[in-house]
């Protein structure tokens, strides 16, 4: 069986068909996130600890830390990318023990990233384009590790799951030019939108297989890409997920956490309850409150793509005796009754 191996100091996370599924967070990223932009660009990194501390939480196995701000000050990503990428690397080293995916776009930053990352960690990415072989493949030689490989090329990204397939085959024969093992290919199908192609879902179950049986290597996705603009995101996903681990894929880069409901949004719920006609006790708690409205909860939580990712490896075999699903539920039913009780004794 294919194992690829990723690393921090003092763990080991593998990647492979008869493995766990390798959830690989992806929260600390500033693209389309423009609070996070400016808060890196001024040096406050509270949101990059806050997330990596939440993702482990939640059940994240790796974290992918993505350095791509566009500075106001200086909108060269050659020059800003590779100390922001240390820098960000050197603090969630500090604060969380699993091994990270260092992402970036700009070959300069992964090099920095990889000259003080701990142990063995997975670089994204490689893609089918000659200049990025040429860039990258070196790179992963030279620092031993695994890498991503996005099935596009220099014609860009096909409909045709057969030529997407052939993209991620001449990267993995690539990367054996330089000695690279085929265990050390996480290979992208590219997850398109269902919502623009009915058979996106379908293509990628059947290239994940193909991938598998034919090259021996594992895979990896955008897990969100599949439920691009349409609605009940989250419900697309739950069901997308199982799908594609039942269909051999290995790992995602995935949010793993639910975001906490803001207090704003409970008190709009609340004034139109109220202007509705319904009488609320003046001291509601504000996580009751959001609960029993359906707006969620005010902490931050496991998401529901995670439950659905832990019961599809018990189907599968790979949560030996559902040791983990049964300590994660446990987990969660102790904490909803300590809830439980003190909201009775403040109802008393």
């Amino acid at each position: 069986m294919t194992q690829t191996l990723v690393e921090s100091k003092t763990k080991t996370a593998i990647i492979g068909f008869d493995q766990p599924f390798c959830v690989i967070g992806e929260r600390i990223n500033p693209t389309g996130r423009k609070l996070l932009a400016a808060q890196l660009e001024n040096g406050d990194f509270s949101t990059v600890e806050k997330d990596a501390l939440s993702q482990v939480k939640a059940g994240a196995t790796m974290l992918d830390i993505n350095a791509g701000v566009v500075y106001n000050s200086n909108p060269n990503p050659n020059e800003t990318e590779p100390p922001l990428m240390v820098e960000m690397l050197r603090l969630v080293q500090k604060i969380v023990d699993v091994p990270l995916c260092i992402d970036s776009s700009v070959p300069s930053a992964l090099e920095a990233g990889l000259a003080v990352a701990e142990g063995r960690p997975l670089l994204n990415s490689v893609t089918g384009e000659e200049d990025r072989l040429e860039a990258i493949l070196p790179l992963v030689k030279k620092y031993n590790v695994p890498v991503v490989a996005i099935s596009n090329d220099d014609t860009g990204i096909s409909e045709d799951p057969e030529v997407r397939f052939s993209v991620a085959k001449k990267i993995v024969e690539r990367a054996s030019d330089f000695g690279i093992p085929a265990n050390d290919i996480v290979v992208d199908p590219l997850v398109m939108p269902i919502g623009a192609m009915g058979t996106a879902g379908l293509q990628v179950f059947e290239l994940v297989r193909k991938l598998r049986n034919e090259l021996g290597v594992n895979t990896t996705c955008g897990a969100s890409n599949i439920s691009f603009g349409l609605p009940n995101r989250h419900g697309i996903n739950n069901a997308f997920l199982p799908m594609a681990i039942a269909a051999g894929m290995t790992s995602a880069i995935m949010n793993p956490i639910t975001l906490p409901t803001k207090l704003k949004d409970i008190e709009t719920k609340k004034i139109q309850l109220i202007n509705a006609g319904f009488q609320l006790p003046e001291d509601i708690d504000p996580n009751i409150f959001a609960k029993l409205t359906g707006l969620g909860s005010v902490e931050t939580s496991s998401s529901k793509e995670m439950e659905a990712i832990n019961a599809a490896n018990f189907l599968m075999n790979n949560d030996p005796h559902g040791a983990q699903w049964i300590k994660t539920n446990k987990i969660e039913s102790s904490q909803q009754g300590g809830r439980s009780r003190r909201e009775s004794r403040r109802r008393k």
